[in-house]
């Protein structure tokens, strides 16, 4: 190292340095390449380099298996049509069959109430739900205006019925 002032480099890695993390001056290095090379192995360190072969289990099919199966798992769950929601459109059907329209009300109780705001919830739709003249809460869905009856039983869904 005659000729040339040893920096902090030089003196933690010898003459070992590369030429490239040596500014031209031969005394410097770019404040980036010291960050980023120390970033760099810091993160190579934690991670580990496995080799290919031993990192690799003996049997990876399975693991895929079980991968797939709980992505289908997940999938499902999340297109899952709520069971009140299913009775509500089987409401609207039979309504549908009888008279070529959607019903125009339904009355529903406060647990399929939930259950419906909960199904907008999970799936980000919107909410449109709104108080009455009568002080009645009212939530539309699929064309069909769910009206809130909290004295009826856990459950009820009642016949869809026209506003005439």
């Amino acid at each position: 190292m005659i000729g040339r002032r040893t920096t902090f480099y030089d003196a933690v890695r010898g003459a070992g340095v590369p030429r490239l993390l040596i500014t031209a001056e031969d005394t410097t290095m770019e404040r980036r390449n010291l960050v980023g090379g120390g970033m760099l192995a810091g993160a190579a360190a934690l991670l580990g380099v496995a080799e290919p072969a031993a990192a690799a289990p003996a049997d990876e099919s399975a693991d895929a298996a079980r991968a797939i199966e709980s992505l289908r798992a997940a999938l499902e769950r999340h297109f899952a049509v709520s069971p009140e929601l299913a009775r509500i459109r089987e409401q609207q059907r039979i309504f549908m069959k009888a008279n070529q329209k959607f019903p125009d009300f339904i009355e529903i109780s406060i647990d399929v109430w939930e259950s419906v705001y909960d199904w907008h919830v999970r799936h980000q739709q919107p909410i449109a739900a709104t108080r009455t003249a009568d002080g009645r809460y009212v939530m539309t869905v699929m064309f069909t205006t769910l009206i809130l009856r909290p004295e009826q039983v856990n459950g009820y869904i009642g016949y869809g019925f026209d506003a005439r």
